[in-house]
């Protein structure tokens, strides 16, 4: 499996649509490990963000609390890849202390080096370094572990840029709210499951991951390339 090869020249899109690519309940196209997933919506194609056997756009975030820019390209782990902010008053929460989970068994077994957790906040003004580390001490993230980067656009348009035009993560800052003071976000909830070579294996939607299943997912990917 080449990555450069299979990442060279796609263009993002907020269609996530890569031409040539099978559909979920077709043939099992190129380049993945899992088998094509039962629960998904629909077709790869027709989603707004990259699913089933297509590759993940290229993005370089920030990640302010180690000091390092992560280059999606240059990802040679498998990835867990999602959208939040740590001010959302439910669905984010729900799922990162979920994601939290799933990194507890990923160490269990013997994976940490295998994995990146990249959750990407699209609220550049709120979630600096203090905040985000603070939500990772409030949520029990092993930040020691190496495997988890909490990534932040410098700016709301190149959050946007990135989290909704190229991962196809919907998002829109609304006025003030009944459950948050000054501004709140409505937004889609998927996190992406990305094999060592960037293709997708997994769109999961929904902030009540079954971590046992992402953990297998995870497992069952790293464990595949450590054998080639």
């Amino acid at each position: 499996m080449q990555r450069r090869a299979v990442l060279g020249g796609i263009a993002a899109a907020t269609t996530g649509a890569v031409a040539g690519c099978a559909s979920v309940l077709g043939d099992e196209p190129e380049g993945v490990v899992l088998g094509p997933q039962e629960d998904q919506l629909a077709d790869s194609e027709d989603l707004a963000y990259p699913a089933y056997g297509q590759p993940l756009p290229a993005f370089e975030l920030r990640d302010p609390i180690a000091g390092v820019t992560i280059d999606s390209e240059a990802l040679d782990r498998t990835a867990i890849v999602t959208g939040v902010f740590t001010t959302c008053p439910v669905e984010c929460g729900i799922l990162l202390r979920r994601l939290v989970s799933v990194q507890r068994r990923v160490a269990d077994a013997g994976l940490t080096d295998e994995t990146a957790f990249l959750p990407i906040t699209f609220d550049a003004e709120r979630d600096d370094a203090a905040t985000l580390r603070e939500n990772a001490e409030t949520i029990g993230v092993n930040l020691d572990s190496g495997n988890w980067h909490y990534l932040r656009p410098e700016t709301p348009e190149r959050a946007k840029a990135v989290v909704e035009d190229r991962l196809g993560i919907g998002f829109e800052r609304t006025t003030e709210s009944e459950r948050l003071p000054g501004y709140d976000f409505t937004h889609v909830v998927v996190t992406m499951l990305v094999n060592p070579d960037g293709i997708v294996e997994r769109a999961y939607r929904g902030e009540r991951i079954d971590r046992d299943r992402v953990a297998g997912d995870i497992e069952a990917v790293a464990d595949a390339f450590a054998a080639e």
